[in-house]
Formats: C-alpha cells, sequence, structure tokens
C-alpha cells in the first residue's frame, strides 16, 4: 500500500497502485505523489533509467490512477520529507501504467470551501479527501471495537428485518408499497425496538445490532433521515451491568481511536438535577456557568415581571457585557422563546448597572451580587421555557467566553426522565421516550394516575452536549402496556391492529428486559471533531433529504405505479 514503505524495505522491488495527488515534471526528472487510503509515497521516473515511463509520465494529470514497479531507495539527506509518513524512502520506477484516466475535476482535493452541492454531487471524489478518509477509517474502527466488545460480554448480533409494519414512535415512517398485497404497505423500521424486545422473549437473552433505521423528519447538520445505531437488548436487566460494558467500550474506542483515555466510571445525573442545573438534558459539564434558581426570592419582588412568574432563573457571566452585546444576547434569547432579558451588570469597581435594579430589594440585590466586571443574565416565564433560553445562552456563552476545552470529553448518564409530555394541539399525553418504556419502581402503580410527574426508567448517554443514545426497561407485562397504550390514547381495538402481535407476545412468557441505542454517526462526528453528521457518512443525503448525486428520490414510471395500485394526487412539480 502507498502509505507502507519504510527504510526496512529499500532494495525490495515494489509495486505500487493509487491515485496521483500531485505531479511534478522538473523536464528531466518526474515526481509524483501516489495515494490510496493508507498514505502517499513519492514516485521518482528517470528517462535515463526508464524511458517509456518518463514519456507516458509527461502526460499523467491528477487522479489519474497508475500502477508503478520498481526498487525502494532511500532519500539524500537533503530530501527526506518530515511530514509524510513514507518521507525517507521514494519508488524509483521502472516500469509505469496508467490503469485509468481522469478527466477535468470539478474541484480539488485540497481546495477549501467547495460547496457542499458540489461535493455530494460528486461524492466518490469528495470521499477521496483526505478529511473524509480519516472520518470513515475512524467509523469503520469504532464499529470493530464496538462488535468484539459486545460479543466478548455474550451479545449476538441477530438482523432484524428491514420492511416491517407501520407503528407510531415519534417521527414520521418510510411507507414502502407492497406489489404483492395491492393498497397495503411496508415501513422502514425508526428503531428495531419491537423486534428487539421479541428476540427477548424468544429466548436470545442478549442481542445486539448495528441497525440502519429510517425517520422520515426534517433534517439539521447533526441529524439525518437514514440512520446507524447500536442496538442492544438484554432479558433479565442489570442497570449496572450495562453502564459498565457502555463505559468499558467507549474507554476502549476513544484509547483505540483517539489515544485519549476517559474516566469511568461515568457522573450520573437526574433529569431533573440536569435540567435544573443546565436547562437541558444534554448538559456540556465541560465548563460551569450552572443555572441558579430564585423563583422563591422573588415571589413577593416590586419587579412584576419576577413576581408574576411561574419561574424566575438566572445565569452569572464572567464578563462586563456593554448594552450593544446585551441586545445581541437578548435576541438569542428571543430565538428560543424569551420575551425578554433582565440582567444586572457589575462594573470594576463592583457598581450594579440595570433598569430592573431600583425594583429590587436589598435580600435580592444581596442574593444576586456577582463579582466584579461580571453580569447576571435572568429568565422569567414558564419552568420549561427558562430552561430553554438559559440552557442556550448558557452554551453559547461557554463557546463566545472560551471556556470550553475542546480537547475534553466530559461523559455522564442522564437518568429518569419524565414519562409522559402533554401534546397540546392534539390535546393528549405522548410518550417522552417510546411508549414501550417501563415506569420507575415507585410509579408501576399509579402512572395513570399522574403522568406528568410520572418517571420512567430511561438513561441517556451524554457527552460534550451530545446526546449520543439513550435506552431504558420495557414493559414486559402485557396488562401494563395495555395501560399505557391506552392513555396514550390507543382503544382496545386499535391496540389489536398496531399492537396485537407484541401484546400476544407479552402474554407467553416475556422475561424483564431493557437495553439502549446509541447513534453511530453521532459518535462518529464527536470522535472526529465534525461539526456536520454528513461528514462522518459515506453516502448522505442533503438538508432537503435529496441525494445530488443519483438524484434519489426520482419518478417512477406511471406503468409501475399501476402495478402497485398507487396513484400520485399532484404530479411532481
Amino acid at each position: 500500500m502507498c502509505g507502507e514503505p519504510r527504510l526496512e524495505l529499500v532494495g525490495e522491488t515494489l509495486t505500487l497502485s493509487g491515485w496521483v495527488a500531485r505531479r511534478r515534471d522538473h523536464g528531466g526528472l518526474v515526481f509524483v505523489d501516489l495515494r490510496d487510503r493508507t498514505g502517499i509515497t513519492q514516485l521518482v521516473i528517470n528517462p535515463e533509467l526508464a524511458p517509456e515511463a518518463a514519456q507516458l509520465a509527461h502526460g499523467i494529470r491528477n487522479e489519474f490512477v497508475l500502477r508503478a514497479e520498481g526498487p525502494l531507495v532511500a532519500r539524500g539527506a537533503e530530501t527526506v520529507n518530515p511530514n509524510m509518513a513514507t518521507g525517507e524512502v521514494e519508488l524509483q520506477v521502472a516500469s509505469l501504467e496508467v490503469v485509468s484516466r481522469s478527466t477535468p475535476l470539478p474541484f480539488q482535493l485540497d481546495e477549501e470551501n467547495v460547496d457542499e452541492t458540489l461535493r455530494l454531487r460528486y461524492r466518490w471524489l469528495d470521499l477521496r479527501r483526505e478529511k473524509l478518509q480519516r472520518n470513515i477509517r475512524l467509523r469503520a474502527q469504532m464499529v470493530g471495537v464496538i462488535r468484539r466488545e459486545m460479543e466478548a460480554a455474550g451479545f449476538l448480533d441477530i438482523q432484524t428485518p428491514i420492511l416491517f409494519k407501520p407503528t407510531p414512535e415519534g417521527a414520521r415512517d418510510f411507507v414502502v408499497p407492497a406489489r404483492l398485497q395491492r393498497g397495503r404497505f411496508y415501513a422502514l423500521p425508526q428503531s428495531p425496538q419491537i423486534l428487539k424486545q421479541l428476540t427477548m422473549v424468544a429466548g436470545f437473552d442478549r442481542y445486539y445490532q448495528i441497525a440502519i433505521c429510517f425517520r422520515d423528519e426534517d433534517l439539521r447538520a447533526d441529524r439525518v433521515q437514514e440512520l446507524t445505531q447500536l442496538d442492544v437488548e438484554m432479558s433479565f436487566p442489570d442497570e449496572e451491568l450495562l453502564f459498565e460494558l457502555m463505559e468499558r467500550m467507549y474507554a476502549r474506542i476513544w484509547r483505540e481511536c483517539l489515544g485519549v483515555e476517559i474516566e469511568t466510571p461515568f457522573p450520573r445525573l437526574t433529569f431533573a438535577e440536569a435540567d435544573r442545573r443546565f436547562g437541558t438534558d444534554k448538559p456540556d459539564t465541560r465548563f460551569g456557568l450552572e443555572l441558579e434558581d430564585a423563583t422563591e426570592l422573588t415571589r413577593g419582588s416590586q419587579f412584576g415581571v419576577f413576581a408574576g412568574a411561574e419561574a424566575v432563573r438566572f445565569l452569572r457571566v464572567p464578563q462586563e457585557y456593554s448594552r450593544s452585546d446585551l441586545a445581541k444576547l437578548e435576541e438569542i434569547a428571543k430565538e428560543w422563546g424569551a420575551k425578554g432579558l433582565a440582567y444586572l451588570v457589575y462594573d470594576e469597581e463592583g457598581e450594579v448597572r440595570s433598569p430592573i435594579a431600583k425594583f429590587l430589594s436589598e435580600a435580592e440585590l444581596a442574593a444576586f451580587r456577582s463579582d466584579p466586571a461580571s453580569t447576571v443574565l435572568f429568565a422569567a416565564d414558564a419552568w420549561e421555557t427558562t430552561s430553554r433560553v438559559l440552557g442556550a445562552l448558557r452554551e453559547h456563552l461557554g463557546r463566545e467566553l472560551g471556556l470550553v476545552d475542546d480537547d475534553a470529553f466530559t461523559f455522564l448518564w442522564v437518568r429518569d426522565f419524565p414519562m409522559f409530555e402533554r401534546d397540546e394541539e392534539e390535546d393528549r399525553w405522548t410518550a417522552v421516550h417510546h411508549p414501550f418504556t417501563r415506569p420507575t419502581k415507585e410509579w408501576e402503580e399509579r402512572f395513570q394516575e399522574q403522568p406528568k410527574q410520572a418517571l420512567a426508567h430511561t438513561y441517556d448517554l451524554v457527552v460534550n452536549g451530545n446526546e449520543l443514545g439513550g435506552g431504558s426497561f420495557r414493559i414486559h407485562e402485557p396488562e401494563v402496556q395495555a395501560k399505557v397504550f391506552e392513555l396514550l390514547g390507543l382503544g382496545a381495538e386499535e391496540q389489536r391492529v398496531k399492537f396485537g402481535f407484541l401484546l400476544d407476545a407479552l402474554a407467553m412468557g416475556a422475561p424483564p428486559m431493557g437495553g439502549i441505542a446509541l447513534g453511530i454517526d453521532r459518535m462518529t462526528m464527536v470522535l472526529a471533531g465534525e461539526p456536520n453528521l454528513r461528514d462522518v457518512i459515506a453516502f448522505p443525503k442533503n438538508q432537503a433529504g435529496v441525494d445530488p448525486m443519483s438524484g434519489a428520490p426520482s419518478d417512477v414510471p406511471d406503468e409501475q405505479l399501476d402495478e402497485l395500485g398507487i396513484r400520485l394526487v399532484e404530479p411532481p412539480g
């Protein structure tokens, strides 16, 4: 391979094949950097030693595919390239073959800031770039570690179907028409959730799969419609065993892929604590700036905005902000749902500057007192709104003030999420995690009585503010599962239509079960330090769900639609 030649191979005749990364024609000698996924070796073509190869070399261009053969020689001391792993040697070409030619390139591989649509249109070329080569190799290396750890722990790799039954799990399904049953549809799985539970009922007590999942949802930089996850399930689940296995796996991934040691066991927070301290269920704990609560303190405040709010919370920021700075922060707060942004600014002498200071009591001012050259930012609203606003401001300020250590990795578990949330538009309860999640022990008998307060036996794994995945213990009693479905608005008949097979399985000797699903794409994104999820996937769609390379999704001939029994209400534009 092109990245392998070293001094110990000098004198041996080697054959190297790869792409032309660079050619330098000195009139006589021609130098070619030959590249494959392992690296680059310099070829030297001397017309006196290989006249036919030299004549051929004058016509080659970047991205031609070559095969070169000749002795490996040591470079002179003055020509050693310390920036290349193979920089002490070069191949003295005896014979050269142009295996394949390249047309002019739409962009150069070392070109910066190439439009993403152009990159995706020529993805095969984009994937030759060093960064993407590294990302895809890193992903493969990580998956290899995962498989070794899972199999060493006794988990079986079991493949579940891609064509399955549409089930409500939170996102829209991608549906697939069934030609042999006209008018009916499969769904591509949003996750193998029900199927992995059935493997437990079937007696396979430890299952895992590198599973492809499909969710028809709007896309962002960190979200795609086709995602890959590590899917794990075990019978008679032991939370400590599961956590320890995941922590051991992550420690090995970071050690082998990055050469970084991460500390285990990971800290654990409840959802309520994470929300209270950081305003989010996926906190970045590489820096402080924790939220503080002033709700009780301000119940009788002369400042009406505080006195009348459900919650009053604040952040102490180690920066004295100007009016223009505060105006920018207020715009950010409003983007996250705030009506405004109250503040107290302390100057270098510790004097306070704020239009609300005159409305605050001595006790309030004493509680909010902060260091000189600092600012206190307030949110007064519903509790959920204060979390959303101050959590977003905290993350923004952590980056803006340089408080984040980009070389650090802080992992933690967040546990005991709410079991249900209210969908006000549809006036019904929905499952926060999924409808098969088990209530915590103290809520098993009464989750129907107080669904807003009920907690689920759930856990998310978070690193540096990124949710890598989550899991839960599952409901294995059919009567409990039916009660959850009922609370979610599914009547007995609808339960049988959508989930009859699951309820039947749970009634035939189902063990307790639990597991976790971790996003392979998101994990690679964190490992590689990439802000864009599409740069860790070989062939992604763009943000519109379109593949610029192939043109998918594409039109289907009328004959095929007729065969499937499908008629388009509106022809594609």
